[in-house]
């Protein structure tokens, strides 16, 4: 069972610690990730600190990433 749904308010997150890329900008222009108690994983707009959360399983963020390091995903950065 899931600890968090997505939509969750990134800052009900209990203990989250919450990391950026070190490419974000000084204007917090980023995705951030924590890892959730159940294995899960979350990820916020840094503009948003308060705002809604996404929640995944490591497995869907995996083949997430797996894409991203593949190229898959190039075509949607203008």
């Amino acid at each position: 069972m899931a600890g968090y749904g997505n939509g969750v308010r990134a800052d009900e997150i209990a203990n989250a610690v919450w990391v950026k890329a070190t490419a974000s900008d000084a204007y917090n222009d980023c995705v951030e990730i924590a890892r959730l108690p159940q294995g899960e994983v979350a990820l916020r707009n840094s503009r948003f600190p308060q705002g809604p959360a996404l929640v995944f399983t490591s497995s869907e963020l995996a083949a997430f990433l797996d894409g991203a390091r593949k190229g898959e995903f190039d075509g949607m950065v203008g």
